[in-house]
C-alpha cells in the first residue's frame, strides 16, 4: 500500500511540475549584482558604489535559497580604497556565511577598486577587450598659488595644528608634505599587493614589477599574468555551467519613491545653487576616471 501510494505521490508530482514556478522544479538558480560606476563618490544622477548602497541588495542575493553561485557584474574604474575594500570584506563574507561560490564578471572595465571588488570572486571572467588591473593608488590636485599670486588675491588660512593645511592648492607644495601623502600611498598599495596574492594565490604568474605597477591590460593580457581566469560572459558561461535552464535573476539596490537608487544625488539635488559646482566637479572627476581607459 506504501509503495503505490508513493507512486502516485511521484505520478502526480510529474505531472505538476510544468506549472510549477521554476524556483520549484529544481531548476539551478545565480543571483545577479551589478556593481557599476565609481566607487565612493556620487555624481549628479548617478549614485557612486558604496556599500551603504550595496548592503541590502548583497543580503537579498546571498540569501536565496538554493543559489548555485553568486554572480557579480562588475563595470568600473575604481575610487574610494576603502569602500572597495569594505565591499570586497562584506561580499567574502556573505560567501563564507552561506558557504556559496561568487562568480566575476567583468564588462568595460574593472581596474583599481573595481578590481579589488572582482577579486572577492572566486573565478573572475571577462570579455576579450575588458580593461584589468592599475593595481595601485593615485591622488591629484592643482596649484593655484601662482595664479592667486597674479590676480593680488591674498589666501588666509588659521588652523591648529602645523599639518592642517598640508598640500593646500592655494599654497606652494612642500617636499615634506609630499613625502607624507606618498607614504601613506605605499601602505594603501600594499594592502590592496596583499589582497591580490592572498585571493589570486598560485595563479599569478605575471612578474610582480609588472603586474603591481598600476598598469592596466586588455583581458586577453591579463588572463596570461593570472589576474583573470577566463574569456567569457556571463549568459554563456553560466549555461555551460549550470545548464541552459539556468535562472540568473538581477537583484537591484533599492530605490526611492521616485525610482532613484537610494542613497544618491538627483536632478533637483543637481540645480541646487549651493551644491551645483560640487556636483559638477564630481561628474568632471568621474568623467577623467572613465577617460583614462580610453571610455
Amino acid at each position: 500500500m506504501n509503495e503505490h501510494f508513493r507512486r502516485l505521490w511521484l505520478r502526480g508530482r510529474e505531472l505538476l511540475r510544468p506549472a510549477l514556478p521554476k524556483r520549484w522544479r529544481g531548476v539551478p538558480l545565480v543571483p545577479v549584482v551589478r556593481l557599476a560606476g565609481v566607487i565612493g563618490f556620487s555624481t549628479p544622477l548617478k549614485p557612486g558604489l558604496t556599500l551603504a548602497g550595496l548592503a541590502r541588495a548583497l543580503d537579498r542575493a546571498f540569501g536565496m535559497r538554493n543559489a548555485k553561485a553568486v554572480a557579480l557584474v562588475i563595470n568600473s574604474p575604481g575610487g574610494s580604497a576603502v569602500q572597495s575594500h569594505l565591499i570586497f570584506r562584506r561580499i567574502r563574507q556573505l560567501a563564507a556565511e552561506k558557504n556559496v561560490p561568487v562568480i566575476a564578471f567583468v564588462e568595460d572595465v574593472a581596474a583599481s577598486g573595481g578590481y579589488m571588488i572582482a577579486c572577492a570572486g572566486d573565478e573572475i571572467v571577462c570579455d576579450p577587450s575588458s580593461i584589468v588591473g592599475s593595481i595601485g593608488v593615485v591622488g591629484s590636485s592643482f596649484g593655484f598659488h601662482e595664479a592667486l599670486n597674479k590676480l593680488g588675491i591674498e589666501r588666509r588660512v588659521y588652523t591648529a595644528g602645523e599639518k592642517k593645511v598640508m598640500l593646500d592648492p592655494f599654497l606652494p607644495e612642500k617636499p615634506e608634505d609630499v613625502a607624507h601623502i606618498k607614504a601613506l600611498q605605499r601602505e594603501i598599495h600594499e594592502t590592496f599587493i596583499g589582497l591580490v596574492k592572498e585571493r589570486r594565490s598560485s595563479r599569478l604568474t605575471g612578474p610582480e614589477n609588472t603586474v603591481f605597477s598600476g598598469e592596466y591590460w586588455s583581458a586577453k593580457t591579463a588572463l596570461g599574468y593570472g589576474l583573470i581566469d577566463r574569456l567569457g560572459d556571463l549568459r554563456s558561461f553560466l549555461r555551460e555551467r549550470y545548464g541552459e535552464d539556468v535562472l540568473t535573476p538581477l537583484v537591484s539596490p533599492e530605490r526611492g519613491f521616485f525610482g532613484r537608487r537610494v542613497p544618491g544625488v538627483g536632478a533637483d539635488e543637481l540645480l541646487q545653487a549651493p551644491g551645483l559646482a560640487e556636483n559638477l566637479l564630481s561628474a568632471i572627476e568621474a568623467r577623467a576616471m572613465w577617460a583614462r581607459y580610453g571610455l
